[in-house]
């Protein structure tokens, strides 16, 4: 008979949610393996085995913010509208980052940035070319600098009032977050593709 699997997916997935919160209450420099692993109820050893290092463990964070990202997004479509898909991305943008808020700051406010990651090397990520693919279809014919010059605009607008609420800053309860969010990103959205 095998021996039971102890370092399966359940635990590598329970890890990473473990250091997601840890790197988003306490910063980066908190996360030690020894940590992660009290808690969540393993050993150290379980994490070097599924993870390799400390370091791995948290770009893995970051890797699995992305990947639960993309598929939120993805999972928003195309309809016939391509200005109601837009306004469904930048909702479903919100939506995952206050749904996993830990993972979305591991994501977006890393104090160390992997070496091997380009910045430049963003705008061909899974997640931004879901919005550049949108922008492209609400501005049939525009010159490719502009439909990217907007998508990066719309990045920053969504991102910034995300950022703003994650961290407290918009006021109002739920749906008045909501409907602050709704319109700033309907009116300045409107004028940035514009342009």
């Amino acid at each position: 008979m095998a021996r039971p699997r102890l370092h399966d997916d359940a635990l590598r997935t329970r890890l990473l949610e473990v250091t997601s919160r840890i790197v988003s209450a306490d910063g980066e420099a908190a996360v030690t393996v020894r940590k992660v692993a009290a808690d969540a109820g393993t050993s150290a050893s379980a994490v070097y085995a599924l993870l390799g290092s400390r370091e791995a463990l948290v770009e893995a964070v970051s890797e699995e913010g992305f990947r639960r990202f993309a598929e939120h997004l993805a999972a928003v479509g195309q309809g016939e509208d391509p200005g109601a898909d837009l306004r469904d991305l930048g909702r479903a943008y919100r939506r995952f980052a206050l749904a996993d808020p830990h993972f979305y700051r591991v994501m977006f406010y890393r104090g160390v940035t992997p070496a091997d990651r380009d910045p430049a090397g963003a705008v061909d990520s899974p997640t931004f070319t879901v919005l550049h693919d949108a922008v492209a279809r609400a501005l049939p014919g525009a010159p490719a600098g502009h439909v990217l010059s907007a998508a990066v605009g719309l990045w920053g607008l969504v991102h910034g009032l995300v950022s703003l609420e994650l961290a407290g800053l918009l006021p109002g309860d739920e749906a008045a977050r909501t409907a602050a969010f709704d319109g700033a990103a309907g009116t300045v959205g409107s004028a940035l593709l514009r342009g």
